[in-house]
């Protein structure tokens, strides 16, 4: 089986869900495949997003770039709709001035239909995500 980017839009993944949004800077440029383009946050923390994959899928390898995110955590649910979610991974980011934080995660027990990232604390008032990829496999479509 051919691993891939599951987060991708082209892959028909979507973010369902985010806590903010600013019409320049949309939740979808999270998962669009484009560097230059990101979703940010609008004030209070914590913020969120929930991606959704319309499928099973198996994931190996995360991949966060964002700007000022403190303390992240990922939860995912393998359920058809968006509950259930239970804690997978908490990590606190190291700030990089001028630059992008690039946060790889190595994941165990990837098995997901959704993932929900929540930005507990940042660095500013503000905190950016330029992208979420997850490298991995498709187990099985959602059946109806």
């Amino acid at each position: 089986m051919r691993k891939i980017d599951l987060c991708l839009s082209s892959e028909g993944s979507e973010v369902i869900l985010a806590t903010s949004s600013d019409e320049k800077h949309p939740p979808e440029n999270i998962i669009d495949g484009n560097p230059e383009t990101f979703w940010t946050t609008t004030g209070m923390f914590p913020q969120e997003f929930i991606i959704c994959f319309h499928k099973h899928v198996r994931i190996e390898r995360l991949v966060i770039q964002s700007y000022f995110v403190q303390t992240l955590k990922i939860e995912k649910s393998t359920s058809k709709e968006p509950v259930d979610f239970e804690q997978w991974i908490e990590k606190d980011l190291v700030h990089t001035e001028g630059q992008l934080q690039n946060e790889e995660i190595v994941a165990r027990d990837g098995s997901a239909t959704y993932l929900r990232f929540i930005i507990v604390s940042a660095f500013d008032h503000f905190a950016s995500v330029h992208s979420v990829s997850a490298e991995g496999t498709v187990v099985s479509n959602l059946s109806s």
